[in-house]
């Protein structure tokens, strides 16, 4: 299936600031933060919520009454009678949602769809799983984030095992990694040159955040929060966190806040959204792979392959590659696999540094993909990311006039 009916209409999305966790957004309820962003941002843009006849929310970690799923955001933030669904797929969740929201346009189910991906990470919830027949009826208990990323569901190991073995498997070293930490941080440097220009293109800065209760303004954060200066001799003066291992707490991203929306409607009606009526932004081809057990970091090179298949293009056809990247290892094993430059991938910024609040974390990416090739004058791009259960989802775009 093509997605020629489908456009992003250019300028038409948005990002908060991401925020290391336990640090400015704590405080905010994922759901309703994300909904109170997305109202703010639409009302900038001149949007009316009740032009919307679907949404799609992505989150991954359980919020208070998030059972009611996408129609209570939706509600919030005016589109009081948009129907929606919500999608949960962890690391993945940022391209999923796009291909959702971008499927029922495809298919002629709606017209105008508002995806929205947004997460926190701090003060995830603990949950008790009550088990009446266990031995002495006790149940089973887990603090959603943490324990979850220390323990994989199929095979009980770490995420951070899955980037040893990918480090092992491509013959990675630690110095490899630090190199390409090293080269992340100073693009993202490039995001923030002459006053953040770059992240003002897609973010409303400085951002003000709001109260818990959403009366008043709590703080002002000037952008993303809690990135590491990172230094050659910082790197090299730190030790691999496994035993034997390449990875270190400086070449690993850190648990983040935030959310990230954006519009999905027909070609004729992006003209009528886009900030720029002549810039096109299309979306060209989707691909998912899933590795080998233990393998996380591989799997985005499977899928990034279905992906440019599906799109009809190569990899050297492609003008910028962004990834979501938990650790360097997956740059380096990917550039390894499909002869892309590891260095000139990721410009502008990524989520080894800039954080991972995982439903947005790839949503953000694509909007930063989608800037990079309309300050290069156009051309494709691909984005691609792991995610938890050894899987991946990969997305091609296309930014040209019109």
């Amino acid at each position: 299936m093509s997605f020629d009916r489908v456009e992003i209409p250019y300028g038409a999305y948005w990002s908060t600031p991401f925020a290391k966790w336990q640090g400015s957004l704590q405080h905010l309820h994922a759901m309703k933060f994300a909904a109170w962003v997305a109202k703010h941002e639409l009302a900038r843009r001149g949007v009316d919520p009740q032009g919307f006849d679907t949404g799609v929310f992505g989150m991954t970690n359980n919020q208070y009454q998030s059972f009611y799923g996408a129609p209570w955001p939706l509600h919030e933030l005016g589109a009081t009678h948009t129907p929606g669904h919500m999608i949960t797929q962890v690391c993945a969740t940022g391209a999923r949602v796009v291909f959702a929201g971008a499927s029922e346009i495809q298919l002629g189910m709606s017209q105008q769809a508002l995806v929205i991906a947004a997460d926190r990470c701090s003060n995830g919830p603990h949950i008790y799983y009550p088990a009446p027949k266990g031995p002495g009826g006790y149940g089973q208990s887990e603090d959603q984030v943490t324990y979850n990323m220390m323990n994989d569901a199929i095979g009980g190991h770490s995420m951070l095992k899955t980037a040893e073995n990918v480090a092992r498997k491509f013959q990675i070293t630690k110095e490899e990694n630090d190199e390409v930490t090293l080269r992340r941080y100073e693009q993202y440097q490039d995001a923030l040159a002459d006053g953040r220009a770059f992240q003002r293109r897609y973010m409303t800065l400085p951002f003000n955040v709001p109260k818990h209760n959403f009366k008043g303004e709590d703080t002002v954060m000037d952008g993303d929060e809690g990135v590491f200066e990172t230094t050659r001799e910082g790197l090299a003066r730190l030790k691999p966190v496994m035993a034997d291992g390449t990875v270190t707490f400086g070449s690993q991203t850190h648990p983040a806040d935030g959310n990230v929306g954006l519009i999905l409607t027909t070609p004729e009606r992006a003209r009528d959204l886009a900030s720029d009526p002549g810039i096109r932004v299309r979306l060209r081809g989707f691909g998912q792979a899933r590795a080998d057990l233990e393998y996380m970091p591989e799997a985005p090179i499977a899928a990034s392959g279905k992906a440019l298949d599906h799109a009809g293009v190569k990899i050297t056809d492609l003008a910028a590659i962004k990834s979501h990247n938990p650790f360097a290892v997956n740059d380096v094993a990917f550039a390894r696999a499909t002869g892309a430059d590891v260095m000139a991938m990721n410009n502008y910024g990524c989520s080894l540094i800039w954080g991972h609040p995982q439903g947005p974390t790839g949503l953000r990416a694509v909007v930063e993909l989608i800037e990079e090739l309309a300050l290069k004058g156009g051309g494709l791009g691909l984005f691609q990311g792991c995610a938890a259960g050894d899987s991946s989802m990969a997305l091609v775009v296309e930014v040209s006039g019109r």
